[in-house]
């Protein structure tokens, strides 16, 4: 315990972000061990403390993930992206081939002899970014230059995000949208922008029409039914009218913790609606909360943009935390009903083993250029003072 506190005490970067990382550690281990109750009465005796206990320790192990890569200098990060991102796309390869099929979806791939799976997009997610980011970095006197920037920018933009796409559109189209902006704030030309833009908007309409051909290889259909659900009759299928009786039940201060009872109706309550659950037992005040906290995230790494001495580490901090908060959003807005149903879960909040655990050496690279920043103001803020010579007299 001692210890504990003596590494808290001596944290670098922005202490800000450390206490988004740890009220949203908090906040996920609340909602999750109550949003889980009606799976562990059908699959665990009603023993919820199961997975309270298994996502602590995932919590845990994430926290570590996060204060090493905090303890990573972010250059090491500039140097790592070609190789994992060489590695992330045979893994997506190999889960659309051999991934085990779950809720018409091949998005996992299960590690054998000890059980447990990951789902390879939320690894290429980062690696795309890091990747994306040190091109950038790297080629800043040339980025104008259209051989500079479709080979090494738009090329593996478009590469993993269509092999994500036909089993996980919205984690795709959420990666390029992230890099995409990456790539408007790293001053890439908008004509190239553009053209990624309608080079994506291709790749789609071959998918959907790949989709309609063969609809066990690509889920068009669930896409468009999602899509009919949201602009057919207004109230967004049943899942969206459960989560919206639970933010009505919860008022301004909610039923009280562990008091929810849309986690009875809501599917994926611990998951992709625990938004919904978290109004429902913390009021619209604790929505509130959670919305401000991933608001202040996107404030915060804004800040360091400005003020971050190095490219990379300006554009890794704002790519990251890109990820993090538009997904955040989106997983809000579909609680709400202002988009469809995606799927996205509410990072750092949900229950899920690889994506908090990715989130987590996301939130540790961001720390990493943090605290890099924070000792380049130092350094730039000593004044050495130089006694003076007996000649100046």
């Amino acid at each position: 315990m001692y210890k504990a506190i003596h590494i808290a005490k001596n944290l670098k970067g922005d202490r800000g972000i450390w206490v988004i990382v740890a009220l949203l550690c908090l906040a996920s281990i609340l909602a999750v061990y109550s949003s889980t109750g009606t799976i562990a009465f059908k699959y665990n005796g009603g023993h919820a403390e199961i997975h309270l206990i298994k996502h602590v320790v995932i919590a845990m192990v994430g926290l570590f993930l996060t204060y090493l890569c905090y303890n990573t200098h972010y250059t090491v990060y500039s140097k790592i992206a070609p190789i994992l991102f060489v590695i992330s796309v045979p893994l997506l390869i190999y889960t659309m081939a051999f991934g085990p099929e779950i809720n018409d979806a091949r998005r996992w791939i299960s590690i054998p002899g000890i059980g447990l799976s990951f789902q390879t997009s939320d690894i290429a997610s980062i690696a795309l970014i890091m990747y994306i980011a040190r091109s950038i970095a790297m080629k800043q006197e040339v980025i104008k230059d259209f051989k500079s920037a479709f080979l090494p920018l738009m090329m593996p933009i478009i590469l993993v995000c269509g092999l994500i796409a036909p089993n996980n559109l919205s984690t795709a189209l959420l990666l390029f949208l992230t890099c995409m902006t990456l790539m408007f704030i790293g001053r890439v030309h908008l004509k190239y922008i553009f053209l990624l833009i309608l080079m994506g908007i291709v790749f789609m309409t071959i998918l959907i029409l790949i989709g309609t051909i063969f609809p066990e290889a690509i889920r068009a259909a669930t896409w468009t039914n999602r899509l009919g659900e949201f602009l057919g009759n207004g109230d967004g299928g049943y899942q969206i009218q459960q989560a919206k009786i639970a933010i009505a039940d919860g008022g301004w201060f909610g039923v009280g913790p562990g008091l929810s009872t849309q986690r009875n109706y809501l599917p994926y309550s611990y998951a992709d609606f625990i938004y919904a659950i978290i109004c429902e037992e913390y009021g619209l005040l604790g929505g509130l909360l959670i919305i401000f906290l991933f608001l202040l995230l996107f404030i915060k790494c804004t800040s360091m943009v400005t003020r971050s001495p190095k490219t990379f580490g300006a554009l890794l901090a704002m790519g990251l935390c890109l990820n993090i908060v538009i997904q955040a959003f989106a997983n809000i807005a579909v609680s709400t009903n202002l988009v469809p149903v995606t799927g996205l879960t509410l990072p750092m909040v949900s229950k899920g083993g690889t994506s908090m655990l990715i989130t987590s050496m996301a939130f540790g690279m961001i720390l990493s250029v943090s605290r890099f920043i924070e000792q380049s103001a130092n350094d730039v803020g000593k004044v050495v003072i130089k006694p003076l010579d007996e000649d100046h007299h």
